[in-house]
C-alpha cells in the first residue's frame, strides 16, 4: 500500500513544463547534436560501436547518478548548491569550448571500446550531465520530471546514433558547425543562471548558520 501511495505521489508531482525545460537543459548540456562530427571522426577512424548498448549503458548511468547522486555527496560532505556552483563553472567552460572552438578539456580517457570510451563516458553521460542532473534537483524540479527528461533524451541519443550519416547528409558539415554555436551559447546563458540562483543559496546559508 505504501508502494502504490508513493507511486501515485509522484505521478502527481509531473509537471510538463519541468519536463520540457529539464529535457532542453540536458539536451544542451549531453549536446547530442555537437556529438554528431566527434562519432562521425571515430567513424573514420574505424572504431565501432554498438548503438543499442551505447544508448543502455547511458541511461543506466544518468538514472543511477540521479538516484544516488546526492546521497554520495553527503558522504563526502558536499551540499547540493556547493556542487551545482562547481558544476556551472564546468557548463561554462563547455560553452566557451563549443563557442570559441578552443579544446580546454582533453580527450585523455583509456583506449577501448568506442561503445563505453568516449561515447557513453565522457560524452553522454559525463560529469556535464552528471553535474545538471544535480542542479536540477538543487533547483526544486522533482526527480520524477528529471527521470521522464532523461528518458527522452537517451531516446534522442539512441536516434541520433542509429541515423547518423542521415543526419550528416540532412545538415552538413555547415550545418552542425552553424548548431554547435548556437547550442553553445544557450548553454552558457544556462551555466550563469546555475550560477548566480545557487551562489545566492550557498549565500543564504551561510548568512543563517551565522547567526
Amino acid at each position: 500500500m505504501d508502494f502504490l501511495d508513493r507511486v501515485m505521489q509522484d505521478l502527481s508531482l509531473i509537471d510538463l513544463k519541468e519536463i520540457i525545460g529539464s529535457f532542453v537543459i540536458l539536451f544542451v548540456t549531453i549536446d547530442i547534436i555537437g556529438a554528431i562530427p566527434v562519432v562521425l571522426s571515430l567513424k573514420d577512424k574505424g572504431q565501432t560501436f554498438h548503438t543499442g548498448k551505447a544508448t543502455a549503458f547511458s541511461c543506466v548511468m544518468m538514472m543511477a547518478f540521479l538516484f544516488i547522486g546526492e546521497p554520495m555527496l553527503n558522504f563526502f560532505g558536499v551540499d547540493v548548491s556547493s556542487f551545482a556552483v562547481a558544476g556551472a563553472i564546468v557548463l561554462f567552460v563547455m560553452a566557451v569550448e563549443m563557442i570559441f572552438g578552443v579544446q580546454i578539456f582533453k580527450d585523455d580517457g583509456p583506449e577501448g571500446s568506442a561503445t563505453i570510451v568516449p561515447l557513453v563516458f565522457p560524452l553522454f553521460a559525463g560529469a556535464a550531465t552528471f553535474t545538471t542532473i544535480l542542479t536540477l534537483r538543487a533547483d526544486g524540479v522533482a526527480m520524477t520530471n528529471i527521470a521522464i527528461a532523461l528518458l527522452i533524451n537517451v531516446a534522442m541519443i539512441y536516434l541520433m546514433l542509429r541515423y547518423l550519416n542521415q543526419l550528416e547528409r540532412f545538415f552538413g558539415k555547415g550545418g552542425v558547425y552553424i548548431l554547435r554555436k548556437f547550442f553553445g551559447v544557450i548553454l552558457l546563458a544556462i551555466s550563469v543562471k546555475f550560477f548566480t540562483g545557487n551562489i545566492m543559496k550557498i549565500i543564504e546559508m551561510m548568512t543563517s548558520s551565522a547567526e
